[in-house]
């Protein structure tokens, strides 16, 4: 199954009209409607979005996983609260780089955004 389809039943699910859901996530119908036809994909911030609404995981939404609520345990999800490494100061702090590359902000935001993606998964 793919990222939409899996949209589409989520919102089927509750009995949300398009609209309704559009409307709650702040995207126009019709992104939501090229979404569930698979015509696009959400970007990371919109998938998000999805996975807080419809109260499940990313890797469920992309299909890594069957299992659709991941919990972390209480403890490591404040500790991963409260690492917020995308702030400016800590990016400067380190030097985060790739290939010997160092990472530009929003590199670094999205690679944090996938390791904290990938620790839902655990």
């Amino acid at each position: 199954m793919n990222i939409g389809n899996i949209i589409f039943k989520l919102r089927e699910d509750r009995g949300w009209t398009q609209e309704q859901t559009a409307a709650l996530l702040g995207i126009s119908r019709a992104a939501l409607s090229h979404y569930e036809k698979n015509r696009r994909e959400p970007d990371t911030e919109t998938l998000s979005k999805f996975a807080d609404l419809f109260h499940v995981s990313v890797d469920y939404l992309v299909g890594r996983t069957n299992v659709p609520h991941v919990t972390l345990d209480e403890p490591i999800k404040q500790f991963v609260d409260q690492l917020e490494l995308s702030e400016e100061e800590i990016l400067k702090k380190f030097d985060l780089t790739i290939d010997g590359v160092k990472l530009s902000s929003e590199e670094a935001r999205r690679f944090i955004a996938f390791v904290r993606a990938e620790r839902n998964m655990k």
